[in-house]
This record gives C-alpha cells, structure tokens and sequence, in this order.
C-alpha cells in the first residue's frame, strides 16, 4: 500500500514538473502584437483611440449586479422556513422584496432605465 502511494506521489511530482517547464522549453513562440494585447470584445486592440463608452450600458450591469445579488439572498428562504419561526420568515420575505421595489423605483426615479 505504501509502494503504490508513494510511487503515485512520485509520478505526480514528474508530472508537474514537466508541465511547469513545458512552456519554457517552447522558445519558438511566435510573439504578435495582437496576441500579446488583452482581449475585449466589441474594441479594437491597435486602436490608439478610446472609444467612448456609454454609461447606460454600465448603469443596467451595476443595476443587473445588485438585483442579482439580492435574488440570491432570496433563494435560500425556503430553508430558513423549515429553521425559524413563521414572522421571522414573513419579516425576512417583506424586507427584502421592499429593498427590490424601493431600488427599482429609485432608478426608474433616477432614469437609469430609460433609454435615450
């Protein structure tokens, strides 16, 4: 039993070893300057140019971010249903639903959602 972990471990240490120095022994790496440039999508990466960036798009993903962060407080509930008391679960329930109306009237307030 020792003789096979201990050979196991063994062949795992090669392995990561030779995976470590897999790219370094690769010299022949053809070195381009679109490769090398980050990738975003929707830009062009040899642009000198910023293109500008609308703010609406990035307000509907902040908006997107917070709603699904508080519907992934929500999915859990059921359980707390079978671990608490019924006014605790109702009083959990009511305030985070009023947290989602309340956001979503203060960026309908705001124009947040309007598309201009």
């Amino acid at each position: 039993m020792k003789l096979t972990f201990l050979f196991m471990l063994m062949l795992m240490m090669f392995l990561m070893i030779i995976l470590n120095f897999i790219p370094i022994i690769n010299i022949h790496k053809i070195k381009d300057r679109e490769k090398m440039t980050p990738f975003e999508c929707g830009f062009d990466p040899l642009s000198k140019y910023r293109n500008s960036f609308s703010i609406q798009f990035f307000m509907i993903a902040i908006m997107f971010l917070i709603f699904d962060i508080e519907i992934t407080l929500i999915t859990p509930i059921p359980m707390c249903f079978l671990l608490t008391n019924f006014k605790f679960w109702i009083f959990l329930i009511i305030m985070i639903m009023l947290t989602l109306i309340f956001g979503t009237m203060i960026e309908w307030k705001e124009g947040s959602m309007n598309w201009k």
